[in-house]
This record gives C-alpha cells, sequence and structure tokens, in this order.
C-alpha cells in the first residue's frame, strides 16, 4: 500500500446500516477518497462486538471513521467534522435560520426515529419488531411531513443539499425495508426521489457497497 492510500480516512461501515450510509454521502459530497472496512452487524453475533472493534468504537455501533489522526463515531460527529475541516460544498446553510431547520430536521430523524428501529433495540423487542418499526417510523414520518410542508424547496430545506437530507434518504429506505406505506408522506417521498439522482447518494447506496451480499446489488 502507498503512502498516499495509508493517509486515506478510513470508513468502519456496515452496507445497510443508515448511519454509514451518512456519512458515505458527506465523503461522496465533498470529494474525500476513504479506504471502507465491513463491520458485519450480523455475522458472527455481530463483528462490532468484537474486542478489536470496541477498541475503536466502545458503544460497538457503525459508522467510525479514522481521520486526520483521530478516531470519530457518531454520524453527525462524523458529519460535522468534514463540514468543519473541508467545507465545500456545505453542507449547513450560511443563513442562520434555515442552518436552525436543517440540524432540527437532521435530530428528528436521527434521534427521533432510527435509534427506536435500530437493530439492537428490534433484538428486545422480538416478535413484534416488524409492528414496533412501523410504529417508530409512522409517527416521525407524521411530524416530519409536517416540518418538511414548511422548510423544503427541492430539499429539505431550500434549493441545496444539506446535513438534513443525508439524514432523510437512509431513513425512508429503512421505511421501505420495514414495508410502512409511504402514501401518507408526499413531501418526503418527492424529496427522496430527487436526491436518489444525484451521484453522491448513488455511489453511497447500499446496493453498491464492497460488502453487500450479490443478490442485493444494483
Amino acid at each position: 500500500m502507498s503512502s498516499a492510500a495509508a493517509a486515506q480516512p478510513i470508513l468502519y461501515s456496515y452496507f445497510r446500516s443508515s448511519c454509514s450510509w451518512r456519512v458515505r454521502i458527506a465523503l461522496a459530497l465533498k470529494g474525500i477518497a476513504y479506504n471502507q472496512v465491513p463491520v458485519n452487524l450480523l455475522k458472527d453475533g455481530g463483528q462490532q462486538h468484537s474486542a478489536e472493534y470496541k477498541t475503536l468504537n466502545p458503544m460497538q455501533q457503525v459508522p467510525t471513521l479514522k481521520i486526520d489522526g483521530i478516531t470519530i463515531s457518531q454520524s453527525l460527529a462524523i458529519i460535522h467534522y468534514l463540514e468543519e475541516t473541508q467545507p465545500n460544498p456545505r453542507l449547513l446553510p450560511q443563513d442562520l435560520k434555515k442552518r436552525a431547520q436543517v440540524r432540527m430536521i437532521s435530530d428528528h430523524i436521527v434521534s427521533g426515529i432510527q435509534p427506536l428501529q435500530n437493530l439492537s433495540v428490534l433484538e428486545r423487542v422480538g416478535e413484534k419488531k416488524m409492528e414496533w418499526a412501523q410504529h417508530c417510523i409512522k409517527s416521525g414520518f407524521q411530524a416530519l411531513e409536517q416540518i418538511l410542508q414548511h422548510t423544503a424547496g427541492r430539499y429539505c430545506v431550500g434549493n441545496e443539499v444539506s446535513m438534513a437530507d443525508l439524514c432523510l434518504v437512509p431513513q425512508v429506505f429503512n421505511a421501505e425495508r420495514y414495508k410502512v406505506d409511504l402514501a401518507p408522506y408526499p413531501t418526503i417521498m418527492r424529496i427522496n426521489k430527487a436526491l436518489l439522482e444525484l451521484e453522491a447518494f448513488k455511489v453511497s447506496h447500499p446496493a453498491r457497497q464492497p460488502d453487500t451480499p450479490a443478490e442485493l446489488r444494483a
């Protein structure tokens, strides 16, 4: 491996992890080359629980990014670091009111929807995990649809891709996985469709990752 390759950031990721997908989109948008290390959340009892990985991420979650001599976990913390160190293209608007809206929508998804239907929670729920996931996503999407009706242009906040959009698309993917009826959320679906046309969202898609099972590849 060349010294240039060795200096590239390393992203520990799982192809279907929505949190990992957020970071992959950010890296793609900002044109940051990186090496990807798959962490299979299901294999071997969950590779995120291995002693080796736990030293990188004590929460035993993905993603984890090694960059610039530090190790960062939590997707929004990673995205904020990328934004502050490589601010072009912007993922946070310059306008402070729009910036607050972007953060609000991001937190709505990252704190109010996704954690309630992630793997560790569903394992605890047991037989009713599909029903539980659908309930959590529907409840969150009902609120999100109302919010976006006031903030959206082409994307979540106006007409520029922002951190909120990086959170939205993976969450819609989760909703589709859990067979949520998305007809009641036309604003969400319109924005999601527009974003999936962008190259950064395509190359980072779960169907196109190194660890994507062959039967799920695009």
